[in-house]
C-alpha cells in the first residue's frame, strides 16, 4: 500500500491541537534527555544537515540547537500547533519547518546527513512505510523508542492507547524491524527514566503528595537498578530492564521485506 492510499484524517485530527503551552515543562525535560541520548549514540560521527521526523513542539530541537553539534537543523511535523510552537522558539540553527502527512516528505534522496526519529515509531500506524522514507532521504538515522513491553501488556491497552502508543517494542523486536527494513545498527544506548522526569510526573502531572517514602524510593532507585542488573543476565536486563532504547543506524542495506 502506498502512503497516498492511506487515510490520515483521524490521526491528523488527533494531533492538530495537541501542542499548546500546557505540559511545556514536562516536554522540555523529556526533550533534554532525548537530545542527550541522540548525541550519545552519534559519538564522534560528524553530521551537518539534520532533520527531525515528528518534531512535536521542538523540545529536542531546542537542546540540539544549543549544543552546537549540528550546523543545520530541519523539522517535519504533523500538527499545526506543533509547528507553531517550534517557530516561537526562533532557534538559530533551524533552517526550515515543514508539515507532512506522517509518511511522505518533500525532500530528495539522501538529502540529509542524519535523520532522527525520537518516540515516534510507537505512534505510527504503518511504521515500515515511515522507515523506508527516512532511509530514502538520509545517510544515517537515529531512533529512540520507549520500552513498553511486559508480560501482561495486553491488560494495559487503555493506558498505552491513551498516550497514542499503538506499537509495543522490546529492543530486539525493534532491531528486528530495523534490520528487516535494510538498516544496520552502528551504536546503541539503553536508558532509564531519570529521577528528574519521575519527580515531575509524580508531583506535577499526577499531583501526588511529596512524601518521605516516595523520596526514599527515588534516592534508592540507582541502587535497586544496579542490584537488579547484577542479579539478572545482561541480555535479559537489556531486553526488559530499561525504559528506552536509542540507536544510530545506517539504512543502506538490502530491503528484506517487499
Amino acid at each position: 500500500m502506498k502512503p497516498d492510499a492511506i487515510n490520515h484524517s483521524s490521526i491528523q485530527t488527533a494531533y492538530d491541537e495537541q501542542y499548546t503551552d500546557q505540559m511545556t515543562e514536562w516536554r522540555e525535560i523529556g526533550g533534554k534527555y532525548k537530545a542527550a541520548n541522540i548525541l550519545k549514540v552519534c559519538g564522534d560521527h560528524k553530521f551537518n544537515k539534520v532533520v527531525e521526523y515528528g518534531a512535536g513542539e521542538g523540545s529536542i530541537l531546542k537542546y540540539l540547537d544549543s549544543s552546537g553539534t549540528f550546523s543545520e537543523l530541519y523539522a517535519l511535523e504533523l500538527s499545526e500547533t506543533g509547528i507553531s510552537q517550534i517557530l516561537k522558539r526562533n532557534l538559530p540553527r533551524l533552517k526550515e519547518v515543514k508539515k507532512f502527512n506522517g509518511y511522505e516528505t518533500p525532500y530528495t534522496d539522501k538529502e540529509f546527513d542524519l535523520a532522527y526519529c525520537s518516540h515516534v515509531i510507537e505512534h505510527v500506524e504503518y511504521p515500515r512505510l515511515l522507515l523506508r522514507e527516512i532511509r530514502r532521504i538520509s545517510h544515517f538515522q537515529v531512533f529512540e523508542i520507549p520500552l513498553d513491553y511486559s508480560n501482561d501488556v495486553d491488560s494495559k491497552i487503555k493506558y498505552f492507547l491513551s498516550y497514542g502508543h499503538i506499537n509495543i517494542f522490546t529492543p530486539s523486536l525493534f532491531k528486528f524491524l530495523l534490520k528487516s527494513e535494510g538498516y544496520e545498527i552502528i551504536s546503541e544506548h539503553f536508558s532509564h527514566t531519570s529521577v528528574e522526569v519521575i519527580r515531575l510526573n509524580w508531583y506535577k502531572n499526577r499531583r501526588l503528595k511529596k512524601t518521605f517514602l516516595r523520596e526514599s524510593i527515588l534516592r534508592l532507585r540507582p541502587v535497586y537498578l544496579a542490584l537488579k542488573r547484577l542479579l539478572q543476565r545482561k541480555s535479559y536486563f537489556e531486553e526488559y530492564g530499561y525504559n528506552a532504547y536509542t540507536c544510530l543506524a545506517v539504512g543502506s542495506g538490502e530491503l528484506k521485506v517487499l
